[in-house]
């Protein structure tokens, strides 16, 4: 174990409890309680990752949650067998037909983005859901599948305590505006540009 002076240790002693003091103060003033609309956007790995890690831990404090998908649908993810574990605590619902390059259909893709959105907001209606995860809705509105001042009016007039969070990259300012919570993920780097393919547990 690496040796620390006393003198070095008293200082950092201080130190720590100045800043504990701060931030408890800091803490102290933060009074409000409301649900929140988060964002999780960029050309980074992981926005969609972070989002189930939120479901995940709405679900530890024994409240429910509600997952619709947008766009993704052509294949399964591992992470909608692993929350089915937690039964009727979670709502899932897979309504994408897969990227717009894939179906190669506009009208289609459009009515499924349509069917997608009027599923969630089914889900922000009911009461006994703490938290909305809507997966690639950036992807619908970044081309025009969805109206997007229509989409933010219905966000904004979600009932007070209802916590939702949209993912996927190139989020529209307007939503990133209405936002209580902005998370860029930044691409540095990425097994893929070195021939590597999407893996399961890692991509999907």
């Amino acid at each position: 174990m690496k040796q620390v002076d006393e003198q070095v240790e008293a200082r950092h002693r201080a130190k720590m409890a100045n800043r504990k003091s701060i931030q408890d103060a800091e803490v102290a003033e933060k009074t409000l309680e409301k649900g929140l609309l988060l964002v999780h956007t960029g050309s980074g790995k992981g926005k969609s990752t972070a989002a189930f890690g939120l479901a995940l831990r709405m679900l530890g404090n024994n409240r429910r949650v509600g997952i619709v998908q947008f766009i993704k649908g052509a294949w399964s993810t591992g992470e909608q067998p692993a929350l089915a574990v937690f039964g009727d605590r979670v709502v899932w619902h897979t309504m994408g037909e897969g990227f717009t390059w894939e179906t190669q259909d506009l009208k289609r893709d459009i009515a499924a983005a349509e069917r997608a959105w009027q599923k969630a907001v089914d889900l922000m209606q009911d009461e006994t859901i703490a938290l909305v995860v809507l997966d690639e809705l950036n992807i619908a509105l970044r081309y025009d599948y969805l109206d997007i001042d229509a989409v933010i009016t219905t966000l904004q007039a979600r009932r007070p305590d209802l916590h939702v969070v949209v993912t996927g990259r190139n989020a529209k300012p307007a939503l990133l505006e209405a936002a209580d919570l902005v998370t860029e993920m930044t691409l540095v780097k990425h097994h893929f540009k070195a021939g590597v393919k999407a893996q399961a547990g890692i991509e999907f």
